[in-house]
């Protein structure tokens, strides 16, 4: 079976495996939107003095995507492989004959495929509910943009393993790390109203610039409508993915760290 086949069997067999962990579903699939719909209907008839003034739930669409597409590579990603990792999952696959590079190509492509699925979901709840239009115009431009960041935190994902040590940890150490950089990033807080010193601190991480290129890419009022992608900020994840893909291939472990 070519290489290629392999990985298509994989990523059949960890898409049955998602859908079918209700955790997985609940905190990838149904968190994101529910907290789409508590922002929508909190905040839904302000305004945020961002790209001119918008609508808020024009502001948060986006921005919970931006959280759904992180969740479903970086978060996923990392928590699982450590679950796999500590009880022997990922020691036991390397024994067989499958390379290694399989496993980890079809759980890559799991996430990025999920990722999908949930930018879909939300646009749809975002226009049927809180009529904020989906850009069919923008999609070749949006889709770019999503596969570059989830390809990106994918990696990320994966070379944070290697600084869990155990199960119990994976959850507290992806949480404390992500949480305060959606804050900061400006994906729970617009932009006007976070201080400058906060802007210029999140500008270090990748979550604030994969956010401010799929939020352009995605409300045209970003650009007056033009169908422009912010390639400073797309070129700066894409780096961080590279950066991620190289601790991965370094750190990555295959055998238990604990017990």
């Amino acid at each position: 079976m070519s290489g290629l086949a392999l990985v298509g069997h994989q990523f059949r067999y960890d898409q049955k495996v998602f859908w079918r962990n209700p955790a997985s579903v609940f905190f990838t699939v149904m968190f994101p939107v529910v907290l789409l719909l508590i922002f929508g209907t909190v905040f839904g008839g302000q305004t945020v003095d961002v790209r001119g003034g918008i609508k808020t739930t024009t502001y948060y669409v986006p921005a919970i995507i931006t959280l759904s597409i992180i969740s479903a590579t970086m978060q996923s990603l990392a928590m699982s492989l450590v679950i796999a990792r500590e009880d022997g999952r990922l020691k036991r696959g390397r024994g067989t004959p499958m390379p290694p590079w399989v496993f980890i190509a079809g759980r890559v492509g799991n996430s990025i495929v999920v990722a999908l699925i949930m930018m879909a979901l939300l646009a749809v709840i975002g226009d049927l509910i809180y009529g904020v239009s989906i850009p069919w115009s923008r999609l070749p431009e949006i889709v770019l943009v999503l596969v570059v960041g989830a390809a990106a935190f994918a990696c990320l994902g994966i070379a944070l393993t290697a600084a869990i040590p155990s199960q119990d940890a994976a959850a507290p150490i992806v949480n404390a790390l992500l949480l305060p950089l959606y804050f900061l990033s400006g994906v729970f807080i617009p932009d006007d109203q976070l201080p400058n010193g906060v802007i210029h601190f999140a500008d270090a991480f990748p979550i604030r610039h994969f956010f401010e290129a799929f939020f352009d890419a995605y409300v045209p009022a970003a650009h007056g409508g033009g169908a422009t992608i912010s390639w400073g900020n797309l070129a700066i994840v894409a780096v961080w993915g590279v950066v991620g893909l190289l601790l991965a291939a370094r750190f990555f472990r295959w055998t238990p760290r604990s017990g």
